[in-house]
């Protein structure tokens, strides 16, 4: 057989194969997808060490019933395209029929450095025993780190850990190298007892040892008559006074 023979029958095979292509291709149900991040999220972020959503709002436009199998995605370099992790495969089972919405979460987590990276997520259904898959998001998202917050229990307890040693080392190296003063006990001090007689003049009385002697010196030099030897002086004034009367009246 000539060569050309073997040229012409390898370039009809191919234009059959094509063919066959083509008319598979235009025999895909068509199915459309519109991928939205929820409203608490308007950026787009992937926040990394959470849960992150985004919905898929699927339509088909075909004539013949769908089943929705599974949805599953991967990361990828921005500039590169080098795959880098695929994500978790969520399978759903939901049958979709011709010209019907139906609208389906996809969650997955992220673990990357804070930075941008291609994301690509997919969509698997079948058609009687025929499996198809759609692109349903293919675009740069963002990774961020998660905001702290004070009502993180987590980010609670490290503090107080980190406290708690804090304040050991603290006060192991003030006990080590501050050195401890004792505080200094105040002797009571002690009343002397009063040396030799109380005296005492009138309803009050006092302490000579409490006085100056030069005070004392000005008492002791003014000697006054007691109460009682003045009381007696005057009784006898008196008597003396009425017994002269008297002999004065028998003389007369």
């Amino acid at each position: 057989m000539r060569p050309s023979i073997y040229i012409a029958r390898s370039l009809s095979l191919a234009t059959v194969l094509m063919a066959l292509g083509v008319s598979a291709s235009l025999d895909d149900p068509e199915i459309v997808i519109e991928t939205t991040f929820p409203e608490s999220n308007p950026f787009g972020h992937v926040v990394n060490g959470e849960r992150n959503q985004i919905l898929l709002l699927v339509e088909n436009k075909s004539d013949k019933n769908v089943t929705l199998q599974s949805v599953a995605g991967s990361f990828h370099h921005s500039e590169t395209g080098t795959l880098i992790k695929n994500t978790s495969s969520l399978a759903y089972g939901i049958p979709l029929l011709e010209g019907s919405k139906l609208q389906i979460p996809y969650s997955f987590y992220s673990e990357f450095k804070p930075g941008d990276l291609r994301l690509n997520i997919w969509l698997e259904h079948t058609v009687d025993d025929d499996k198809y898959r759609v692109t349903a998001y293919d675009s740069v998202v963002t990774i961020v780190e998660p905001e702290p917050s004070w009502l993180d229990l987590k980010l609670l307890s490290t503090y107080l850990i980190v406290l708690a040693a804090f304040a050991g080392v603290t006060y192991t190296a003030y006990n080590a190298y501050v050195p401890s003063q004792k505080p200094k006990r105040k002797r009571p001090t002690q009343v002397s007892a009063p040396i030799g007689p109380v005296t005492a003049s009138g309803s009050s009385g006092y302490q000579e040892e409490w006085i100056p002697e030069h005070h004392l010196k000005k008492t002791k030099g003014k000697k006054t008559k007691p109460d009682s030897v003045a009381v007696s002086e005057e009784s006898s004034s008196e008597a003396n006074g009425t017994e002269g009367k008297r002999t004065r009246k028998g003389k007369k």
